[in-house]
């Protein structure tokens, strides 16, 4: 059992010093910067704090469940449904920087989405601005979307299977749901430990994006960190993260801004009604 834990330390902490040194010539890292400046504050840890009506941000250190190593400081946003529009963007053709996503869009918010292939082509189904790209999983995953009405969701693909006569106008899908009913799923999994990004649901029937941008957790530890949080999540699927997790906030004095290592064709754009 020692040696186990030993060695899961030593990969710990080696992981991230192998990974800096090798972006560190070519800026390629990804990074973290909350309030820039002292006209930016950062946001206060473990306190909602409103960025413009109907979206706060906050700031949280998660331990790692056996206590292997110091956690990670995670950024979590939370919308409130009726204050925001949602929307996502695909351009396989010309993946952008998370700051040129933000910069096209105007948004209050944007954050990867799901996979894409070595071509930027999303591996599942896309639907933007109710242009349908890719094909739906079966059986498995999950997928957030708009439909015709306005109304944003959150699902299970293998409880409720995709159908073309939904007529949505916004949808990006990716795998594995981490919770349903507000307990974690059980999926096969690696243990690899990579930068996670989360998009989830609460019980007052909030967006909730959560970020974890350092090479902490596995899929099993995110969805038993979710799953034990105090932020009451009903549902939780995990997006495209490793070299893909991005996430900029942008409105009054709280900003938030994590850059993607590569290009993404894929984002969620958050906008006010």
């Amino acid at each position: 059992m020692r040696s186990t834990t030993f060695s899961r330390r030593f990969f710990r902490y080696l992981c991230p010093l192998l990974l800096l040194c090798l972006f560190a010539g070519c800026d390629a890292f990804p990074t973290l910067s909350l309030g820039s400046t002292s006209q930016t504050p950062v946001p206060t840890a473990n306190s909602w704090n409103q960025v413009v009506a109907g979206v706060e941000v906050r700031q949280e250190t998660w331990s790692i469940p056996d206590g292997s190593g110091d956690g990670d400081t995670v950024t979590i946003v939370r919308f409130d449904l009726n204050a925001i529009k949602l929307s996502v963007a695909y351009q396989p053709d010309q993946p952008l920087s998370m700051q040129q996503w933000m910069q096209k869009e105007q948004a209050v918010a944007v954050m990867n989405g799901g996979y894409f292939d070595g071509l930027d082509n999303a591996t599942a189904l896309v639907v933007s601005d109710g242009h349908v790209a890719g094909t739906s999983y079966q059986g498995f995953g999950g997928m957030l979307d708009v439909d015709a009405q306005g109304q944003i969701q959150l699902r299970s693909l293998r409880d409720q299977p995709y159908s073309a006569v939904e007529n949505l106008t916004q949808a990006t899908q990716s795998s594995p749901m981490l919770l349903m009913g507000g307990k974690r799923t059980q999926f096969s999994a690696d243990s690899k430990t990579s930068p996670r990004t989360v998009v989830a649901l609460d019980k007052q029937g909030r967006l909730l994006f959560i970020v974890s941008p350092g090479i902490t957790f596995t899929l099993d530890e995110m969805a038993t960190q979710l799953a034990q949080s105090d932020l009451g999540l009903t549902t939780a699927l995990n997006l495209d993260g490793g070299s893909s997790t991005g996430l900029y906030v942008r409105g009054g004095n709280q900003n938030v801004s994590i850059d993607s290592y590569t290009n993404l064709p894929i984002v969620i754009v958050v906008k006010k009604k």
